[in-house]
């Protein structure tokens, strides 16, 4: 499923439009990265969406 853990970023949905002004339905997906991170001092593999990841490391929170 395309959703960040810790989040709940998720998928948007909207519609292309074309130069014609046709509209299509289209999907945006979050990037999600794979890191563990450590939590009580348990290393946890988790999904997290980019965005996140930044903010876990301007926090400091992200080894």
């Amino acid at each position: 499923m395309q959703k960040c853990e810790l989040t709940g970023k998720g998928k948007q949905y909207g519609n292309n439009v074309s130069f014609s002004q046709r509209h299509t339905k289209r999907v945006w997906k979050p990037n999600l990265q794979s890191k563990t991170v450590t939590i009580n001092g348990k290393r946890v593999s988790m999904k997290l969406s980019t965005q996140a990841i930044r903010t876990l490391k301007k926090k400091n929170l992200l080894a």
